[in-house]
């Protein structure tokens, strides 16, 4: 069957990773008129909020916007002084960047074209000629936190239209307004500068980091031609890849566990959730397992229950900071009993008929107005549902949804059955 993909899924940029070792591409394609910023300060996107209609979409600054941001050129392959070019070819030296603010490369949204060809990965004989023939939109990002407070507003102002207005927003608040495309490309970017901004020291041997490959790599300063070890043991790092950390991304299994007759499934309430606010079980995944052991796992430590029958339906990148959300069904015994007092992190868990799950549902589009409700209450006089859920941007409320609905087959042979 086709793909489902959740909000801030699909990862809609042609991400050239092939070119982010070159320099002389990445310095040409940050000046192109048709780039764009993706700006976050502290973890806070810059977000556009349209003056009449109050719609609300990522802030996507132009190059000349940003520059007073960026440092002194060049932004990619710094050299050893400021200013300097690095002419070197050398893998610690690949798209360098040691000062300033970590600048990211996210990819190019390609025209919507079926000609628009991948660039290709050999040397740019000119690469400003290149970069002038590309179609399409090239996407960058910075974490402003630690710039000066009046050169990023003065930024800000200078690309601040008329019609709109620009701030940092809370980024769980501004990302439900966003559209998938932009979702997608704010959930990359969001999980960059955060991995960027805190790995600024080696964890092999305490030395500070610089940026290698458009943000896309960190590597120890203690590795570079003109540092001197005084003697000391050469840092752990500089073997294999001489790169300590590749971007992180967690992957955590979220699981709605049904009984043998698949119409009631097991919810639970954790103990920072709000008032009457249940949700899919979900824990992250430790060295030595499998997603499948995972699920296994939590559900067991809890809700102390025993599961089987695991079955994968889909994944949704969640960039706080840097989590890949693995959604799964599952299948247990509804007459064993449940408890929550092992690893006491909820406070509640029950099973739920698919009727209770549909009147929730059925309550909830009622009072967004996305269609009518069936339930037997009209609007006005609407009584409180008998518990709130996850909306359909996060990967739980899909998985709820999707179930309650019929939407899911749960057959023995289903393709993905662990």
């Amino acid at each position: 069957g086709a793909r489902f993909v959740n909000f801030m899924g699909g990862s809609p940029l042609n991400r050239l990773s092939w070119l982010r070792p070159s320099q002389s591409f990445l310095n040409a394609v940050i000046s192109s008129p048709a780039t764009r910023w993706i700006l976050f300060n502290d973890g806070l996107p810059l977000i556009a909020t349209h003056a009449i209609t109050q719609k609300r979409t990522l802030a996507l600054l132009p190059t000349d916007g940003v520059r007073p941001l960026l440092g002194i050129e060049p932004y990619f392959g710094q050299g050893q002084f400021e200013g300097e070019a690095n002419h070197s070819d050398a893998p610690v030296l690949e798209a360098a960047r040691f000062r300033g603010t970590r600048i990211v490369f996210l990819g190019l949204k390609e025209a919507d074209s079926l000609t628009a060809a991948a660039l290709p990965s050999s040397d740019f004989k000119d690469p400003q000629a290149t970069v002038a023939n590309l179609e399409g939109t090239p996407f960058f990002t910075i974490e402003v936190a630690d710039l000066e407070d009046s050169l990023v507003k003065e930024a800000i102002q200078t690309s601040q239209c008329a019609d709109s207005s620009l701030n940092f927003m809370d980024p769980r608040t501004a990302m439900t307004s966003l559209d998938v495309f932009t979702a997608a490309v704010f959930a990359e970017a969001r999980s960059m500068v955060d991995w960027n901004r805190r790995n600024k020291f080696c964890p092999a041997c305490g030395s500070p980091t610089y940026s290698l490959w458009a943000g896309w790599k960190l590597s120890c300063t203690s590795l570079l031609p003109w540092t001197t070890n005084a003697g000391g043991k050469p840092c752990p790092s500089g073997r294999g890849t001489q790169n300590f950390c590749h971007p992180r991304t967690d992957p955590v299994v979220i699981m709605v566990v049904m009984d043998e007759s698949g119409d009631k499934i097991l919810l639970g309430r954790n103990k920072r959730f709000p008032f009457k606010f249940y949700s899919a079980l979900a824990g992250f995944v430790e060295p030595g397992e499998s997603y499948e052991d995972a699920v296994k796992r939590e559900m067991w430590e809890e809700a102390g229950v025993r599961v089987r029958n695991v079955r994968y339906h889909s994944g949704q990148p969640w960039p706080f900071p840097a989590n890949l959300m693995l959604g799964f069904y599952a299948t247990a015994d509804s007459s064993a009993p449940i408890r929550t007092d092992l690893d006491n992190e909820l406070e509640d868990a029950r099973w739920y008929t698919r009727e209770e799950v549909l009147a929730v549902l059925a309550h909830q589009a009622g009072a967004q107005g996305a269609h009518s409700a069936t339930s037997s209450h009209d609007s006005a006089g609407e009584v409180e549902p008998l518990f709130k859920m996850p909306p359909p941007t996060a990967i739980a409320g899909v998985l709820i949804k999707q179930w309650a609905e019929g939407n899911s087959k749960f057959d023995y042979a289903m393709k993905g059955n662990l």
